[in-house]
């Protein structure tokens, strides 16, 4: 808290505890929790509300102002939650009047020149490795991976427990527990080696991957296959948020992989 050559507006909030590196700036209306350790050369400005126990790397930029030519100056937030680590020169914008604020959720980890733009809302859990590109308005569940280089839509939607392999350019809603690869983005299986990692039976994971045979391998529309799945598919906590999910898609889903040989 004392570096003499950092800068620490008066007005910001931060726990005795927090390590602040030299030639970091942080601005006014800045609320950080105990135990964080924000490295040198970190720009964190008006409206971010950093969690405990977060670590931030040198470079990085937090709640800067969205660049979007709708934003009208409003007061608007960044709210970044505990034990995530923000590595070095990404960049986080604050969100605009659509939804007043930016999220990243609990235990998350966002690697070095990832760019999280306004009005995202991220979960628990999340990675996303170098050079992934989040435009605004992007829905993100909990315990997603985006591989390197992602580029993701605005207004996009990505499911719980979706995994988006390197280089992939994010079009379309990405439907939870599913692994997304090729030009165009296409469903290649389910992300099983992750779903396992967090503790889903052999059972609970034929049942996602028998659900998306349905909507994926048996030439069904959206809705055809939504229905045949709510008759035929026994009522759990996965299929009822896969449904949910297919229903609720603005952008539509993105489609099954056919190969050409």
């Amino acid at each position: 808290m004392n570096q003499p050559l950092a800068y620490v507006h008066p007005g910001a909030k931060i726990a005795k505890n927090v390590v602040i590196e030299p030639f970091t700036t942080i601005h006014n209306n800045v609320t950080i929790g105990e135990g964080t350790w924000i490295g040198s050369n970190v720009t964190i400005m008006e409206g971010a509300r950093i969690g405990k126990n977060c670590n931030i790397f040198p470079g990085a930029v937090i709640s800067a102002m969205p660049q979007d030519l709708k934003y009208q100056g409003e007061e608007t937030t960044v709210h970044i939650g505990n034990n995530t680590t923000i590595r070095e020169c990404a960049t986080i914008n604050k969100g605009t009047a659509d939804r007043m604020k930016t999220v990243i959720g609990n235990n998350c980890l966002i690697m070095a020149y990832c760019h999280v733009a306004h009005d995202c809302f991220i979960g628990d859990g999340c990675i996303f490795s170098n050079n992934s590109t989040l435009a605004g308005h992007v829905t993100i569940g909990e315990n997603v991976v985006l591989a390197g280089m992602v580029a993701v839509h605005q207004f996009v939607s990505i499911g719980n427990h979706a995994f988006v392999t390197g280089g992939s350019l994010v079009r379309k809603d990405v439907p939870p527990y599913v692994k997304a690869a090729r030009e165009p983005l296409s469903y290649v299986g389910i992300n099983s080696v992750g779903l396992r990692r967090r503790g889903f039976t052999a059972d609970k994971i034929r049942e996602v991957q028998n659900i998306y045979r349905i909507l994926y391998q048996k030439n069904y529309n959206n809705s055809q296959a939504a229905s045949i799945i709510e008759a035929e598919m026994e009522a759990t906590p996965e299929r009822d948020e896969i449904l949910q999910f297919i229903r609720d898609s603005q952008r539509g889903i993105m489609k099954g992989y056919f190969s050409s040989n």
